[in-house]
């Protein structure tokens, strides 16, 4: 079963910083339903209804022709609105809160700051609003590894506005692709990924993305940063290498291929942290791709062509 309501729920679910568990169409499903999102419907008229899970079932199977058997009711329960209440994105029994667990008149309802971001969704300030949401609230997968909260590497993606990544000089060499290199080279740029030694996706605006023609899923080799060069309309891969490899051939032709659909041109750039070890890749580095050494930040190295920084097209022989 296909519906673009489905597959754009599925990313937002993954914006949302869900686990991989959730971020599936059962997981999608519940979230239209909480919305009373029918496929006719437009994500601005999304609604709150409390609604039961066999309610939820059933909504489902009525509006998006999907069946769940009876027995699986404590999955729905257990592997997706469990999941949507710890992460605050629903509401478990707000008309009612003292009404005993595992009631069979328990209801789940889409929280308040949910539903205004959600009646957003598909308009031009979806991504501030997503930024603004996800600002103020953590995201289920990072509140998984609470224990390490201590040592996150915090990193200004737009003014007064953070996201956190996990310890260690990867995420530090991240945190200086977006503070730094994007503050001098994409002014008013956009963050669409950053990568986390801990989650796969430290920060990822799946919707935001998949509107430049790219849908990413779960198995996706993405780089370590996205950004999004709106004045341009590019697209800029960046590479952080402290311990792997930088835009080498074959990494070039993977990016090239999962990005093969973008509207938006495409720039490859390998950022380094020092010179040092720059020096190590240097027989290895793509032509037709940039260099940025962050103990160096208001300089790049390009790699052959006639521009600066820009999107190569491919070669064409006579």
């Amino acid at each position: 079963m296909t519906h673009q309501h489905i597959d754009n729920a599925r990313k937002i679910l993954i914006s949302f910083g869900l686990p991989r568990a959730q971020q599936n169409e059962r997981s999608a499903l519940c979230l239209l339903a909480l919305l009373d999102l029918q496929p006719d419907r437009k994500w601005a008229k999304a609604k709150n209804p409390l609604m039961g899970i066999t309610p939820i079932m059933d909504w489902i199977r009525d509006h998006y022709q999907k069946t769940y058997a009876p027995n699986t009711r404590e999955t729905v329960r257990r592997q997706t609105m469990h999941q949507f209440v710890d992460a605050g994105i629903a509401l478990y029994n707000p008309d009612k809160p003292d009404r005993p667990v595992n009631s069979p008149a328990a209801v789940y309802q889409i929280a308040p700051a949910a539903l205004a971001l959600l009646r957003s969704f598909d308009t031009k300030a979806w991504s501030a609003e997503l930024t603004t949401y996800l600002a103020k609230h953590q995201t289920l997968a990072a509140r998984y590894a609470h224990e390490r909260k201590q040592n996150l590497i915090p990193v200004q993606i737009t003014l007064g506005k953070e996201i956190t990544l996990s310890p260690g000089e990867h995420s530090e060499l991240i945190k200086a692709i977006i503070e730094d290199f994007g503050a001098r080279f994409v002014p008013g740029g956009v963050l669409i990924y950053a990568g986390d030694t801990g989650e796969k996706w430290g920060y990822f605006d799946a919707v935001s993305l998949s509107k430049l023609g790219v849908s990413v899923d779960a198995h996706g080799k993405m780089p370590d940063v996205v950004l999004y060069y709106p004045e341009r309309d590019w697209l800029l891969l960046i590479e952080s290498v402290t311990s792997h490899g930088p835009v080498d051939a074959k990494r070039h032709a993977e990016l090239a291929r999962l990005f093969a659909k973008a509207t938006a041109g495409l720039v490859y750039v390998t950022a380094f942290p020092n010179r040092a070890i720059m020096s190590r890749y240097l027989g290895d580095i793509a032509w037709e791709t940039e260099v940025w050494v962050a103990d160096a930040p208001s300089h790049l190295i390009h790699f052959n062509g006639e521009r600066f920084l820009g999107p190569h097209s491919p070669a064409i022989s006579d």
